[in-house]
C-alpha cells in the first residue's frame, strides 16, 4: 500500500507542477481584470477577455499551456457549479407565476429561435444553441457551460466561437444595462414589472443587478430573482445538449457521462433552499464561483487571438442582436398576458 500511495502522491505533485503556471497567469489576470473594473468600472468578464487575448502567446507553448487548458475547462465547471448558492425555491416562488413563465418561456424559445436562425444564416445549429443559450440563460456563465457539453471541432464548435458568444453577450448586456432602465422609466412601469422585464433580458447577473438597483431596491429585488430563475434553467438545457445532441452527433454510440457539476448544481440550490449552507460560507462560495468563472475567461481569452475572433465575422454579431431583441420581444409579450 505504502508504494501505491507514494506513485499518487508523486503524480500528484507532478500534476500539479505542470499546471500551476498556466493556473497563476489566469489568476493574475483575473485579479488584474477585478482591479480595473471595481476602480473604473465596467464589466469585469470583458476586461478579463481583452486582457486575456493580450498574452494568446502564452497557449502557443510554453510551461502555461496546460494549466491554462486546464483552468478554461476545469476550473470553469467549479464556478458554474458554485452558482447554485445564489437561488432558493423560496425565492423563486414568491415572485408568482409571471417570472416562471418569462424565465421558461425565454429561455426554451430563444434557444430554438436560436438554432433556427443561425442555419438560416449559414452557421452550424450548435453555433445557435451557444449563441441563444448565452443570451437566454445568464451570458458568459451559461457560454462556458454549454460550450463545455456541446461537440467540439469540425462538426460543432470552436474555441473561437465560445469566445466571440463570450464578448459579444458581455457587451450587449453592458448597453442593455444602460438602455433598459431609460426605457422601463420612459414607460411607466411599476417596480415589479420593471424588474421582471430586465431580469428577464438582460444576460448577465451582474449587469441585471446594476439596471434594476437604478430603478429601485423592489425593482433591483425583483430583477435580481428573476435572473436567478434564468440561471436555474442552466441545468436542464445542459442535460438536454449532453443526452440529445451527442445522440445524434455521430461522434460515439455511447451516452456520454452525467456533467459532475451539474449535480454539484443542484443539490447546492437543494441546500441552500433548506438552509443548510450557513451564510458566512455561502458568501465564500458565492466570491469562489465569481473568481473561478473569471480565470475562467481569463484562460479562453488566452487561447484565442484576435485574428480568429474577427474571422466569425459581422453576421455572429447579428445574430447575437437577433436573439437579444427576440428574448425582449418575448419578455413584453408573456407580462402582457401574465396576471
Amino acid at each position: 500500500m505504502r508504494p501505491d500511495w507514494s506513485l499518487r502522491l508523486r503524480s500528484a505533485r507532478a500534476t500539479a507542477k505542470a499546471l500551476a503556471p498556466g493556473v497563476l497567469v489566469s489568476g493574475t489576470i483575473s485579479l488584474a481584470a477585478t482591479f480595473l473594473s471595481d476602480h473604473y468600472g465596467g464589466p469585469v468578464m470583458l476586461f478579463a477577455l481583452l486582457l486575456g487575448m493580450a498574452f494568446n502567446f502564452l497557449s502557443q507553448e510554453g510551461r502555461c499551456v496546460e494549466g491554462v487548458g486546464f483552468t478554461s475547462r476545469t476550473v470553469l465547471r467549479i464556478g458554474v457549479a458554485l452558482l447554485g448558492v445564489r437561488i432558493t425555491v423560496e425565492g423563486a416562488v414568491a415572485l408568482g407565476i409571471a417570472p416562471i413563465l418569462v424565465a421558461v418561456a425565454g429561455v426554451s424559445l430563444t434557444l430554438v429561435f436560436g438554432g433556427w436562425l443561425a442555419r438560416r444564416m449559414g452557421f452550424s445549429r450548435d453555433f445557435g444553441i451557444l449563441t441563444g443559450g448565452a443570451v437566454g440563460i445568464c451570458g458568459a456563465s451559461a457560454a462556458l457551460a454549454i460550450a463545455s457539453v456541446l461537440p467540439k471541432g469540425e462538426r460543432g464548435i470552436t474555441e473561437r466561437d465560445t469566445i466571440f458568444t463570450v464578448l459579444g453577450v458581455t457587451t450587449l448586456s453592458t448597453i442593455a444595462m444602460v438602455v433598459y432602465p431609460l426605457a422601463v422609466g420612459a414607460l411607466g412601469l411599476d417596480d415589479r414589472i420593471a424588474g421582471i422585464f430586465l431580469g428577464a433580458t438582460i444576460h448577465d447577473v451582474a449587469q441585471v443587478v446594476g439596471a434594476g438597483y437604478s430603478v429601485s431596491a423592489e425593482a433591483g429585488d425583483t430583477a435580481t430573482l428573476t435572473k436567478l430563475l434564468r440561471v436555474a434553467m442552466l441545468v436542464p438545457v445542459v442535460l438536454a445538449i449532453t443526452l440529445v445532441l451527442f445522440r445524434g452527433s455521430g461522434q460515439s454510440a455511447k451516452r456520454p457521462p452525467f456533467p459532475l457539476f451539474l449535480a454539484v448544481f443542484v443539490a447546492l440550490v437543494g441546500a441552500n433552499s433548506l438552509g443548510w449552507i450557513a451564510e458566512p460560507l455561502r458568501l465564500v462560495l458565492i466570491d469562489v464561483s465569481r473568481w473561478a468563472l473569471v480565470a475562467a475567461i481569463a484562460a479562453l481569452g488566452i487561447r484565442t487571438s484576435l485574428k480568429d475572433l474577427a474571422s466569425v465575422g459581422l453576421r455572429a454579431l447579428v445574430l447575437l442582436v437577433a436573439e437579444t431583441a427576440w428574448i425582449a420581444g418575448l419578455a413584453v409579450a408573456v407580462l402582457a398576458i401574465s396576471p
